[in-house]
C-alpha cells in the first residue's frame, strides 16, 4: 500500500465482529475433532484458518475467495507463522467449488460466496452447499448475518441503500435453515454489540487517521464522504440491528 492512499483494514485481526477471547473458544472447539483437512469458503486473509492449523499438527488447509490484496496478507502471515507449506490459497470464486470435501469447513461471513442468487435466497443455496462440502464425522463453521429483531421501515432506511425486511432470517429462523440442509447445532452463539462496535470502529481506524494526515489529498473529500456514510449507516442503522450468529454445525448422515 502507497502512502498516497488509505491502509485498508490494518486494524483488524478478523474481518468480522469476531474477539480474541471468542477466537480462542472456536479454535479449541473446532480443533477437537482434529481435522486433517481444512476449507475456507470466501477466506479472506484466513485468520482463523490459519489459527486452527497451527493447534492441529499436520492438518493442511484449502482457502478460497476472490480478493487477491486479502489471499497475499493470508499467504504473508502463513509464511510468518511457519505454516506455508501446509496452506494454498486460491483466487477463484466458490460457487459449485470442486476444492472439497473437507473434514471442516470454514464460511464466515461469506455465505453469498457459494451462490449468485440475491438474499435471502444465498443462504438458503450456501447450507446445502456446505453440507456437500464437508467429510462424515467433520464439522462446519458458518458466520451467517440475522436480525435480532424485525426491522422497522425507518430502520430499513437508515442501512445501506437496497436492502430490505426480507434480505436476512432472525436466528431460530436461520438455526431451522441449517436443520432442513442436514445439520445438528453443536453450538449457537452471536456477536457481542462490543464485538460489533470494535469491528466497525477498526475498519475505519485507518481512514480516520489517513484523513487527519492528508486533508488536502485530491480523494479527501471522496474518503471523508465515504467515512462519514460508514459512520451513518452503523450508528443510525445496523448498530444493535443486524447481528452475526456463529454456528458450529454437525452434518447428519
Amino acid at each position: 500500500m502507497t502512502d498516497d492512499l488509505p491502509p485498508r483494514l490494518t486494524r483488524l485481526m478478523f474481518h468480522g465482529p469476531l474477539s480474541e477471547g471468542r477466537a480462542a473458544r472456536i479454535v479449541d472447539r473446532l480443533a477437537r475433532t482434529r481435522p486433517a483437512t481444512v476449507l475456507d469458503v470466501g477466506c479472506g486473509w484466513g485468520e482463523l484458518m490459519l489459527r486452527i492449523l497451527a493447534t492441529v499438527p499436520g492438518a493442511v488447509g484449502t482457502g478460497i475467495d476472490l480478493s487477491d490484496a486479502d489471499l497475499a496478507r493470508g499467504r504473508d502471515s502463513a509464511m510468518a507463522r511457519g505454516l506455508a507449506r501446509r496452506v494454498s490459497f486460491f483466487e477463484e470464486s466458490a460457487v459449485g467449488t470442486a476444492r472439497g470435501p473437507a473434514d471442516l469447513v470454514l464460511c464466515v461471513g461469506a455465505t453469498h460466496a457459494l451462490s449468485e442468487a440475491k438474499p435471502p435466497q444465498h443462504t438458503l443455496d450456501a447450507l446445502p452447499a456446505l453440507r456437500r462440502l464437508v467429510n462424515p464425522g467433520g464439522r462446519v463453521f458458518v458466520g451467517e448475518c440475522f436480525w435480532e429483531h424485525p426491522p422497522t421501515p425507518a430502520e430499513i432506511a437508515a442501512v445501506w441503500p437496497g436492502i430490505t425486511a426480507q434480505d436476512h432470517y432472525d436466528l431460530p429462523g436461520l438455526i431451522d435453515l441449517a436443520m432442513m440442509a442436514g445439520f445438528r447445532p453443536e453450538w449457537i452463539e452471536t456477536a457481542s454489540l462490543q464485538e460489533w462496535d470494535d469491528f466497525e470502529s477498526g475498519s475505519m481506524a485507518d481512514v480516520e487517521e489517513w484523513l487527519a494526515d492528508h486533508q488536502d489529498h485530491p480523494l479527501a473529500a471522496e474518503t471523508r464522504k465515504m467515512a462519514d456514510d460508514h459512520l451513518s449507516v452503523w450508528l443510525r442503522g445496523s448498530r444493535g440491528l443486524l447481528g452475526v450468529a456463529y454456528l458450529t454445525l454437525i452434518p447428519l448422515p
